[in-house]
């Protein structure tokens, strides 16, 4: 099954509608991988809802359990079975259901002990809540397929990087429409150990604030040397974003690219020798640990 077709039929529940639920079904519906009525999300602001409503044309509800049995038709039936289960048509019986937790760590304990009588075994349960473990979601929900996933900014312009793992109650074909969902945001990539999450927590979803830190930092130095700030923005944007795309096509080594640009004596031996002096490499190596650590720490304190 191609990306394009695993999500067919299917019915997306989006639980939380931010600005990461925000980019997905913007990136679904952009790629025609879903239509808006197989869209449902909810949300406590009404002006979020209308909001989300009027961009998309996808269904929003307050109650988090109306988004996740909410029927194709557009009613809501409160505690009822949810897609695929008894009191639906036979077209709505073929149809799969995707259920995405995109809420603040602290309010996924109250949440999943709304949704545990409402979310059915043939449900896939995917969640991106930050430092929610599979286990802590699996036990509270007493539910078995569960993804959990970490993207990161870029993915609201199409160009993130999401990292996910799956239990192994995921079927292949639920399988399909996680690398379809997740697609749609850019580059994804799955990993096997649950540990290798916070891991991507730390380096790929915690990466553009290091970037743009760096970016900030040389906008700066620009402006500090004479440009004006909108002259700088523009020589350092360019710059880095030059940088990565010729680092993705070369497919070298970052190490032999920055030798290529390295003569001896030249401006560019002495601006390494000024970052390595300053320690460039240990401040970013302990900021990534120390991001790991806390993505951890999260994890634990969601599960109390």
């Amino acid at each position: 099954m191609s990306n394009s077709d695993a999500l067919n039929g299917a019915r997306l529940s989006f639980i939380g509608c931010g600005v990461m639920a925000e980019a997905i079904i913007a990136g679904l519906l952009s790629k025609n991988l879903v239509k808006p009525e197989q869209v449902a999300g909810s949300h406590p602001s009404e002006e979020r809802r209308k909001e989300l409503q009027g961009k998309y044309g996808i269904r929003l509800f307050e109650n988090n359990r109306e988004a996740v049995g909410a029927h194709p038709t557009g009613a809501a039936r409160v505690g009822t079975p949810a897609f695929g289960h008894s009191g639906t048509s036979a077209t709505d019986k073929a149809s799969s259901s995707i259920v995405i937790l995109t809420v603040k760590p602290q309010r996924l304990g109250v949440i999943l002990g709304e949704l545990r009588e409402v979310v059915q075994p043939d449900q896939l349960v995917i969640s991106i809540v930050a430092g929610a473990r599979v286990e802590t979601i699996a036990d509270t929900l007493q539910h078995r397929a569960i993804v959990r996933a970490m993207p990161n900014t870029p993915a609201q312009i199409g160009e993130g990087m999401t990292v996910w793992t799956a239990t192994p109650e995921v079927s292949e074909a639920q399988q399909a429409q996680i690398h379809a969902v997740f697609g749609a945001l850019g580059r994804e990539m799955h990993v096997e150990e649950e540990r290798m999450i916070d891991m991507a927590t730390a380096l790929s979803a915690t990466g553009p604030t290091y970037t743009f830190l760096v970016m900030e930092a040389l906008i700066d130095a620009g402006v500090h040397m004479g440009f004006s700030r909108h002259v700088a923005e523009e020589l350092v944007l360019q710059t880095m974003l030059g940088s990565v795309l010729f680092a993705r096509e070369s497919r070298k080594h970052p190490a032999e690219l920055r030798n290529m640009v390295t003569s001896p004596g030249g401006t560019s031996a002495e601006a390494i020798y000024q970052m390595e002096k300053g320690g460039l490499r240990t401040v970013l190596s302990k900021a990534v640990w120390a991001a790991y650590q806390r993505a951890t720490a999260l994890g634990r304190k969601v599960k109390e």
